[in-house]
This record gives structure tokens, sequence and C-alpha cells, in this order.
């Protein structure tokens, strides 16, 4: 909060704790950001604790980054498994709609990302599987990058809210060749989007992430990220996202914008475009994937509600 008692604006690179509120360690919401529809929330919780999500005019998925929790909504109790860590799984997760209230409870503690969209409609609350997670393997050579597609438009149903996964191994680029969203139009989205950082290798460990003005926008950051950082993109060219070597990285994207149709429809650079060509004649970094989603079955599969 500011010295008044309103909201702090944020904007372009947002340093770990620096946004935290009301108990959560990263609060990103419309009014903070200056934008119409996209949020983010980074929730620790300690073992045996829960906390209270009213989900108000927006629609949320409950991610877990490490460990796992309950979701109870609308008289359904999603159980979700989680995970250790990014690095180390696909996670499942569970759908709040708007207008509910959540309460999210973790046994053993863990830590949990809630992205968000303001949205029209109300959809049924609803469990995703890790098992369900489409998990792509994207350019190749120094530009090789793993996406864990959980709730891409077209694999998971939302009003607004896209949500995906990226994990880039030390001393590859990802999110290149640099591309925008931020005009509508046949080809491409309306889209504001966040980047939540997380990085292999504990505090020290860092990577960096480029944004430059569009045409349509005028967001210019070039920063040095560590985990739990996040950068806010209301428009501009964005990429590469440098893990440098020896350190990976994970970032989750968060999207949401006022078009009818949901969907990532993006413009490359027209100067950087030519990269993607070179790809067929390289091959994917041998490291990838760092992981692929479960393959669950009926004796392990625990009953859902």
């Amino acid at each position: 909060m500011t010295p008044g008692g309103g909201p702090v604006r944020l904007a372009g690179h947002v340093p770990a704790a620096s946004a935290a509120r009301d108990g959560y360690d990263l609060w990103v919401d419309p009014e903070a950001a200056g934008w119409g529809y996209s949020s983010l929330r980074v929730l620790t919780l300690a073992p045996g604790e829960a906390r209270t999500l009213d989900s108000g005019d927006s629609e949320w998925i409950v991610l877990p980054l490490a460990g796992g929790c309950s979701v109870a909504v609308d008289d359904e109790v999603f159980e979700l498994r989680g995970r250790p860590d990014v690095f180390s799984g696909v996670s499942d997760f569970a759908y709040v709609p708007r207008d509910a209230s959540a309460v999210l409870t973790s046994r053993a503690g863990g830590r949990f990302a809630l992205t968000g969209a303001r949205c029209e409609r109300r959809l049924a609350a609803r469990y995703g599987p890790a098992s369900g997670v489409p998990v792509e393997l994207r350019g190749a050579g120094g530009a090789s990058r793993q996406v864990n597609n959980f709730a891409a438009a077209g694999v998971f149903d939302c009003d607004r809210l896209i949500a995906v996964e990226v994990l880039t191994p030390g001393g590859n680029w990802s999110s290149f060749p640099p591309h925008k969203h931020d005009e509508a139009s046949a080809t491409e989205s309306e889209l504001e989007e966040i980047y939540y950082f997380e990085l292999a290798g504990g505090p020290e460990a860092m990577g960096y992430q480029r944004v430059y003005p569009s045409g349509a926008g005028r967001t210019d950051v070039l920063a040095e990220v560590r985990g739990g950082d996040a950068v806010l993109i209301p428009d501009g060219w964005h990429g590469p996202s440098m893990a440098v070597p020896g350190y990976d990285m994970y970032y989750l994207n968060v999207m949401a914008g006022p078009g009818a149709d949901r969907a990532w429809l993006i413009c490359d650079d027209p100067a950087h475009a030519w990269v993607r060509g070179s790809w067929a004649a390289q091959s994917v970094d041998p490291r990838l994937p760092l992981y692929t989603a479960p393959v669950e079955t009926a004796s392990l599969e625990e009953p859902r509600p």
C-alpha cells in the first residue's frame, strides 16, 4: 500500500516481495497494474494453514508451485497433489469461478500461484489433472524450451484466462523471436501478460527479461530477474527471456484481454522472425523435456469429487 493507503501502482519489473499484500507474497491485480483483466497472486501456506479466496469478478486457477493443497468451492473439494517444485514435474490444478468463495488448505504447507482474469461468464468449478497437461517442446538449439500448456486456449475451458508454464535450460533463450499481442486483428490478440519467475540454483540464481516498445505500445524493460520476481507486459515486443548458464529458468505466463474470442495470436518482430526458419536445421536441446506429464492409471488415481 502507498503511504496514503491506496494500492501501489506497479509497472515493468516487480522484484520479489515488493508487491506483497494481505498475506500474499505477490499481488498483481488490474487496479495495481493499470489495465483491465489479468491478475496473479502467490500464496505461501504453513502446514495446516487455510486461506479463503473470494473470487469476485474474476475466474481463477489455483496452481501448486511447491506442495499440495485442497480447494473447497461450490460444494466440491479438489485434492491437489501438487509437486515438490516447478522443476520436478507437471502439477494438477483447480478452477475457481467468479462470484465464489474458495478455501485453500495445505496439510504439509506449500506455495501456490493464483492466476486470474476478470470475466463475464460463470463456469463450473473443475479439477485439472496433471496427466491432462500437454507438454510441448518449442524452438531448437539455444532457443529450445519446454511449455506446459495447462490452461492454454483450446486445452482447458476458461472465459478469458490463458496461462502456461515455460521452462528454459540454463544458457538458453526463450520467448524468442520477440513477439507481441497488443493489437486486435485477424492475426493478433490483444492480451495483457504477467511473467512470474522462479530459478533453479538458489537465491543467487538469475536471468534476464527484455520488453521493448512496439508501434502500439511503450513498455521498455531490461531486467535482471530472480526467484519470485514478476514482469508486467501491457504492450510491446517481449523476448528474449534469458536463462544464464548453470541456472534453469521457470516462468508462469498469465494472459487475458478484451477480445470476444479466447485466443493466443501473436506477431513476431519482423526484424527477428527469420530465426524460426533456422530451427529446422537444428535439434531440440537434449536436456529437454525436463519432465513429462504423468500417466495416471486406475490403481494410482485417487477418487475425485
